[in-house]
């Protein structure tokens, strides 16, 4: 679900970014995002663009792996129709796969049936040159996934490049997505030696996750009853929380642990915020000595 919630915020953001890597430069330049819930019966593609002056449409679909059920060629199939009996223009259809493998899904780049083929575009990240990605801000979170003879040393050319940005909520809401991105293909702490965490919290991008897994915590709980939603937004909510503070301040220890985890859902919430200016274990101890002294 991150992954999801990273990819449609960029192509949201960087519209132009993706059309013109896909497409090419002319066609990129006067873009419509359509609803990305179909008729009749509802599905929801990633992301869609409509670019005005091909009079076309572009459809992303953004996979780590290419399990699914339907099964994706059906899927890209089913996706097609919907978009040309609404709009009667033009459909280019891309899968971009960012999980390195070597699947026999991500080389299939058709459906066929008796009377039909119908085939779509399929792009394996891993396999692409890293350089036009690294040319477009809105693309550096998929730089990272990019070719590479050492991995490492692409990591640092898109930390680099981020750090180039001069727009501070830009950088910061770029370098959340690389972090993000980065985790199909790295390791948590190579990431952490080249991005600051402090960066990823302040980002939207962030944020917006946070918000949709609380949301989804208690979406779900709603289906069993409130107490059980509530219990569920708590219980993501201190997962994370837990692991902001494991890698702000290194691992915790047991007993503070215990305390935070018999805090309420709102001092949760004000924690996630007091976390962000914790330099060591002895400011959390404070922290939670202040609740007590309440």
């Amino acid at each position: 679900m991150t992954y999801d919630s990273t990819l449609k915020y960029l192509v949201e953001q960087y519209p132009q970014a993706f059309t013109r890597w896909l497409f090419n430069q002319e066609l990129a330049e006067d873009i419509e995002i359509l609803n990305t819930e179909l008729s009749t019966e509802p599905i929801r593609a990633d992301a869609l663009f409509f670019v005005r002056v091909a009079d076309a449409i572009l459809h992303l679909e953004f996979q780590t792996l290419p399990q699914s059920e339907p099964p994706l060629p059906l899927r890209m199939l089913d996706y097609w129709v919907r978009l040309y009996r609404q709009y009667r223009c033009d459909i280019e259809q891309v899968i971009i796969f960012l999980k390195p493998t070597r699947l026999a899904g991500v080389f299939v780049n058709q459906f066929t049936e008796r009377n039909l083929s119908f085939r779509y575009r399929v792009i394996r990240i891993w396999e692409c040159d890293p350089q036009p990605l690294l040319t477009t801000p809105g693309l550096l979170p998929l730089a990272v996934l990019a070719q590479a003879e050492v991995p490492e040393t692409l990591l640092s050319q898109v930390a680099a490049r981020i750090d180039m940005i001069e727009d501070r909520q830009q950088q910061r809401n770029l370098s959340a997505c690389v972090q993000l991105l980065a985790g199909v293909k790295f390791d948590e702490q190579l990431i952490q030696a080249y991005f600051r965490e402090d960066m990823m919290q302040e980002s939207v991008v962030y944020q917006r996750i946070i918000r949709q897994g609380l949301e989804q915590g208690l979406e779900r709980g709603l289906e069993r009853g409130l107490e059980q939603g509530l219990e569920q937004g708590k219980r993501n909510e201190l997962n994370l929380i837990k692991r902001l503070l494991n890698r702000r301040l290194g691992e915790i220890n047991p007993q503070l642990q215990n305390q935070i985890e018999k805090l309420s859902f709102e001092q949760l919430e004000d924690l996630g915020e007091a976390l962000l200016d914790f330099e060591t274990e002895v400011d959390l101890t404070n922290w939670l000595n202040q609740l007590t002294d309440k």
